[in-house]
């Protein structure tokens, strides 16, 4: 059957307009010209922490301006590149435009989803930690198999990524990892991921070949931005240092360069032992530490507007995803009912179907009923 591109375009000019109204763009013009001005100022670097924050916002915002205006631009050139086909009635030009509009789809979906990321923090970097939970050996290999997944997926989207900390298990895999995605809107992307995923396989650890159910925990965090505040007195944590474990090179298990700290009001533990030396482990143990009392002193304002103390839908003993290997393969989201036949490519990172998926129930959950 031809394709109806006058339809099909008409359906992506419409959620191009639903896009380019929620992102007001006018209002987005406004804010960079605001910015810049405030951005060529020469006092702005007497301040650096405040011109971190005008640069970096500044950057965002003319990323977001760029990309709505070249999908603006990508919808005129397919209709142009559909009509010059039809006119000339060519096969070979009518094969592109059949190509580029899939595609143009595909982009026009990713930027909806962008806007649905409206949360208070969503724009910021991530933290991410990932335990091994219930399952024994395969459960840590289960973990190792997720953090491998996150980092492939940064890596097909070319975000930078840095490990803060690896606890691996005696027989194999990992009891917990914590890294940083520094990506705009990670955090918002990434926290649907956020609950216990579910591993059915049979288990390469079992000498009788049995098949295994095992568990894994993923947390996703805010990066704390500078304008948080997180003060955090110095006599409410205690820091230890210890040498730090697991596969690594020459710097590893000579020095007590791994630190832990220790929230003491909150009991909150981070630890850091990826760098080298303590000072650098030590910074980024503060990073996870902000991050997580940033998170939850927003988890605490919600519970007093909710009157729902630790029912937010996103706990850490909610199981959201289940990885089947055995006796058929399959990957599916047990919010979204989206699932895939492929668990070798999410495991491999291919995940945003899963990530769009997620975004939009999580949207649907947030409506008035």
């Amino acid at each position: 059957m031809a394709t109806d591109f006058p339809s099909e375009i008409r359906a992506l000019r419409s959620t191009l307009e639903s896009i380019l109204k929620v992102s007001d763009l006018d209002q987005l013009r406004s804010e960079i010209a605001e910015l810049s001005e405030q951005a060529v100022a020469p006092d702005l670097w007497d301040s650096p922490d405040k011109a971190q924050v005008v640069t970096s916002k500044l950057s965002h915002l003319q990323s977001e301006l760029e990309r709505l205006e070249k999908m603006s631009a990508r919808v005129d050139d397919l209709e142009v590149l559909v009509e010059l086909a039809q006119g000339e009635d060519d096969a070979d030009t009518l094969a592109e435009a059949e190509t580029e509009l899939a595609a143009t789809r595909t982009a026009l979906g990713e930027l909806e989803v962008r806007t649905l990321l409206s949360g208070e923090y969503d724009a910021r970097e991530a933290v991410v930690t990932i335990r091994s939970e219930a399952g024994g050996v395969d459960a840590a290999d289960f973990a190792e198999m997720l953090l491998r997944m996150y980092l492939r997926w940064a890596e097909r989207h070319s975000y930078k990524t840095e490990v803060y900390d690896t606890s691996y298990a005696e027989e194999a895999g990992l009891k917990s990892a914590t890294f940083r995605v520094d990506a705009p809107y990670a955090y918002g992307t990434l926290s649907v991921e956020q609950g216990t995923h579910r591993l059915v396989r049979i288990s390469p650890f079992d000498n009788q070949g049995r098949r295994q159910t095992s568990f894994a925990g993923v947390e996703v965090l805010p990066v704390v931005a500078e304008t948080d505040h997180i003060e955090i007195p110095e006599n409410d944590i205690r820091v230890d240092v210890y040498r730090s474990s697991g596969p690594g090179g020459q710097s590893v298990n000579t020095t007590d360069s791994a630190v832990r700290l220790t929230h003491l009001p909150t009991g909150i533990v981070v630890t850091c032992q990826n760098e080298k030396s303590q000072l650098q482990n030590k910074v980024s143990a503060m990073r996870v530490l902000q991050a997580k009392l940033l998170e939850k002193a927003r988890q605490d304002r919600q519970a007093e507007l909710d009157g729902l103390k630790g029912d937010g839908g996103s706990s850490w003993g909610n199981q959201m995803r289940s990885y089947v290997l055995h006796p058929y393969q399959m990957v599916k989201d047990l919010r979204t009912e989206y699932e895939s036949g492929n668990p070798s490519a999410v495991f491999d990172g291919a995940i945003d179907e899963f990530l769009e998926s997620g975004i939009r129930w999580r949207k649907s959950q947030e409506q008035p009923a």
